[in-house]
């Protein structure tokens, strides 16, 4: 199966499951590419030794340490050597033991999952297991020759691409090298599956695509440290690094995570094991003079050591120690008593069946076939084996026991790293298994976001032991994360959990304020200011009361706000009202003496139709004003402004009608004039209609785009409300204003030139006053309303209405109501027909 077909068009996703679909879509991408390079071998009919091309590896072919043929070959990157620097330009390396440890595990999955009946039945796996050196030159290397195989020269063609390459490749234990063979592998779309490199930034998969590890990676340590801290109520820690890559994020990322917690830090310190002791000790002197009790340390455990055991030199208060990881866990590390009641997260800790037996079963004989498993043989019993021993060197006798070692090769019964290197070689050979069998339902289960709660608590015998007393789930919901089912021993052997904060706690009614220079959890108390309350302890901060509440004189209740609007109820609403009502009244009497006296002259000769339409529009005028007052609700909000806005243009358009009536008529009476017969009483009704028609439809518009609606007005008065209707749109209420004026200018303009017309039935001078006052009135509105608070707009709309409405009333029917009740003898044809009298 050829890799680059193999994962042509893949998007390996979020997690290690994708690995099957990853696997079963490339699969079948392969077998189309194989057969298509199978045809063009074969149809080229050259001979790979006769073709003038041919590819070649660069650089010397590194072997692996362990190998074995199969079907399908899954690569190995472990750091089973690394260098240490021993004297100034002198080098020498030294085998890991617990890196050993996982490339044997590897091994013991491989050759399980070939044994097994159910797993990739009739089919063997294989694997090419290679040393970094803990090296990421070495590394990249190995990178570059798990993807083109272990031959020397190779030949496809036209082109040169992969001969041999693996099927998926676990490792390395380190982030870095890890970023490094990810950005090799990764445009050959392999797959990389790492147990140890937790590295946030490779959980980026648009530039790792095909990383994918079965270890958390630090954030979501971070995070639960931070929770924990937050879970135990420690608001003020101290924070304690490594100098490095591991140490520097981590912490970045635990103290981000703080933060969104509210965990304030009085310190971060880091520090390296190769620091002069000058370093270490200020770092040291800095914990022993903080005032924190808990100090939280994302460090390696031999950095964290030289620190611990500069701390025993000179002890310093009681110090409630969380760890992370990489030291918490270490065995080594628990000599130091001081840091007894330490707490910290652990991988979980798991049984694999048969691991211990096949670690241990090492011959002589099988470890002389191995220059690794030899040098580490020899390493741990300090003798030679095979081989001419010098002075100080004894030969290996085949008396030597591994079962005797204690080295992190031979002596855990549970593993937490290791496991994590099985569960790798089980989620490949699952992908494996859904490509070649066509499956999909064959998946392999990672809890990866589940940590142990680890404390260090003091045994019998009065040394330090590592016991498990909790769970961290990362998938519960918030705040049920933390599963404890044993006792925590805190610091000095106490029982209780120990408080760390910077400031007491602050009564409700008050607020935390920040000590100037000091972080937030350094604050003084002061009351909260107006509007606002606390209502609990030690509040971080004051919270305004809800909208429609004001709070009491301790600040630490909210009371409802009183509730304002302009009601009948009140003197200026009763006034207004009272004026609505008695206008409506007048123009009711007025209609009343005009229809008593319709036959009249003085009533026929001012157009009677037009005079009874307009006192019935402003009959709506008065009565409009008062859907004004009240309390506002939905419909009164619609109704309010619309009939207010259509009613003054009736009223308008009737005047308009009798203004232009005066016009024609004088027109009229010119020899050979025939202008009466084309505004006559259908045109007058026609005209009154449409200017009428065109308001009904901007108000229609206005109310299905948005219409007004009742509003608490929160914002004029801190500690009332006052009720009104918004406007919805402003511009339908200014286009339906706008008109009105529009046409009250035109109106006063037609009334303008005919007011000096030579007749007594010439009411044009009435209509030019009451224009003028109208105009006058509205004029005014507009700066008075804008700037009038709460009810006071409402009021001064409604005056603005009736000023304008009994302007007209007054001006136009009031001299012909006086002529027709008092000076009935004007009220006379003749009178009417002299000019200039009137």
């Amino acid at each position: 199966m050829e890799i680059s077909a193999l994962f042509i068009g893949l998007r390996l996703a979020l997690s290690l499951f994708e690995l099957n679909s990853a696997l079963v879509n490339g699969y079948r991408e392969g077998l189309k590419q194989r057969a298509v390079l199978t045809e063009a071998r074969s149809n080229d009919g050259v001979s790979t030794e006769a073709s003038s091309v041919k590819c070649k590896l660069q650089g010397t072919t590194r072997l692996p340490v362990f190998s074995m043929d199969g079907d399908y070959i899954i690569g190995g990157v472990f750091s089973i050597h690394h260098y240490i620097h021993t004297v100034k330009h002198n080098y020498t390396t030294i085998i890991d033991t617990r890196e050993l440890r996982f490339s044997r595990a590897m091994i013991f999955a491989i050759e399980e999952i070939n044994n097994s009946t159910k797993l990739l039945p009739g089919i063997r796996l294989g694997y090419q297991i290679h040393d970094s050196c803990a090296s990421v030159p070495m590394a990249v290397q190995v990178a570059f020759q798990l993807s083109n195989g272990l031959d020397p020269v190779f030949y496809t063609g036209d082109n040169c691409s992969q001969s041999d390459t693996v099927m998926a490749i676990i490792g390395e234990s380190g982030s870095t090298p890890s970023i490094s063979m990810s950005r090799v592998i990764g445009p050959f779309n392999i797959p990389q599956v790492s147990h140890f490199a937790t590295c946030a930034c490779l959980s980026n998969k648009q530039e790792y695509p095909s990383f994918f590890r079965t270890i958390p990676n630090d954030q979501f340590q971070a995070d639960a440290l931070a929770k924990l801290v937050k879970h135990f109520s420690w608001t003020w820690i101290g924070a304690v690094r490594s100098d490095s890559e591991y140490g520097n994020n981590g912490m970045a990322s635990f103290l981000d995570a703080a933060h969104k917690e509210g965990i304030c830090v009085e310190y971060s310190e880091s520090f390296y094991r190769t620091d002069p002791r000058s370093k270490i000790q200020r770092v040291a002197d800095v914990i022993r003079r903080s005032t924190a009790t808990v100090v939280v340390a994302f460090a390696a455990s031999g950095d964290l050591m030289i620190l611990f055991e500069e701390l025993t030199q000179k002890p310093s208060p009681p110090r409630q120690w969380i760890g992370s990881e990489a030291w918490v866990t270490d065995p080594n590390m628990l000599r130091f008593t001081l840091c007894t009641g330490t707490i910290g997260f652990g991988i979980q800790q798991s049984v694999i069946p048969g691991l211990r037996d096949f670690l241990l079963d090492l011959s002589p004989t099988e470890v002389a076939q191995s220059p690794v498993l030899t040098e580490f043989w020899e390493h741990a019993f300090k003798c030679r084996l095979g081989k001419s021993a010098a002075t100080d060197e004894r030969l290996c006798d085949g008396t030597e026991d591994i079962t005797t070692l204690q080295s992190p090769y031979t002596n855990k019964q549970k593993f937490r790293i290791t496991n994590m290197v099985y569960k790798a070689v089980y989620a490949i050979a699952h992908a494996v298994h859904n490509t070649v069998c066509q499956k999909t339902n064959s998946t392999i289960h990672l809890n990866i976001q589940i940590y142990e709660l680890v404390n260090w608590q003091k045994s019998k015998s009065g040394s330090i032991e590592l016991v498990t007393v909790g769970l961290y789930d990362a998938s519960l919901p918030v705040g049920q994360e933390f599963h404890i089912n044993k006792n925590i021993t805190w610091v000095e052997d106490s029982t209780q959990v120990p408080s760390s904060v910077c400031s007491d706690s602050c009564p409700p009614g008050t607020r935390k304020v920040l000590q100037k220079g000091k972080p937030i959890c350094c604050y003084d108390c002061i009351p909260c200011p107006e509007g606002e309350i606390s209502n609990a302890t030690d509040s971080p901060d004051c919270f305004p009361c809800p909208k429609e509440f004001w709070p009491n004189a301790e600040r630490n209740i909210c009371f409802p706000k009183p509730v304002e609007f302009l009601s009948y109820n009140e003197v200026l609403g009763i006034i207004l009202a009272a004026f609505s009502v008695g206008g409506a009244c007048l123009a009711v009497i007025t209609a009343a003496v005009f229809f008593r006296h319709r036959t009249s002259p003085i009533v026929r000769a001012n157009n009677s139709e037009l005079s009874f339409l307009l006192l019935f529009s402003l009959t709506l005028c008065f009565l409009c004003s008062l859907t004004f007052i009240g309390t506002p609700s939905e419909w009164s909000c619609m109704l309010r402004h619309t009939a207010f806005g259509i009613t003054f243009v009736l009223c308008i358009s009737c005047v308009l009608g009798k203004t232009i009536v005066v016009l024609m008529a004088f027109k009229a009476t010119l020899p050979g004039s025939n202008v009466m017969k084309w505004f006559g009483p259908p045109q007058q009704r026609m005209t009154v209609v449409s200017f009428t028609f065109i308001q009904v439809l901007i108000c229609t518009i206005w109310l299905v785009l948005r219409p007004p609606f009742p509003l608490k007005n929160l914002t004029i008065y801190k500690e009332r409300i006052i009720l009104e209707c918004a406007l919805g749109s402003v511009v339908g209420f200014w286009a339906v204003l706008g008109y009105i004026g529009l046409l009250a200018v035109f109106c006063f303009v037609l009334a303008v030139l005919a007011r000096k017309l030579p007749d007594n039935f010439n009411e044009a001078k009435l209509i030019t006053f009451s224009m003028l006052i109208f105009c006058a009135v509205w004029i005014t509105f507009i700066p008075a309303y804008v700037s009038s608070p709460g009810k006071f707009t409402v009021a001064v709309e409604i005056f603005a209405i009736l000023a304008s409405s009994f302007g007209l009333i007054l001006c136009i029917f009031a001299p012909k109501c006086f002529i027709i009740l008092f000076k009935p003898e004007k009220n006379t044809k003749k009178h009417l027909m002299n000019k200039n009298q009137y």
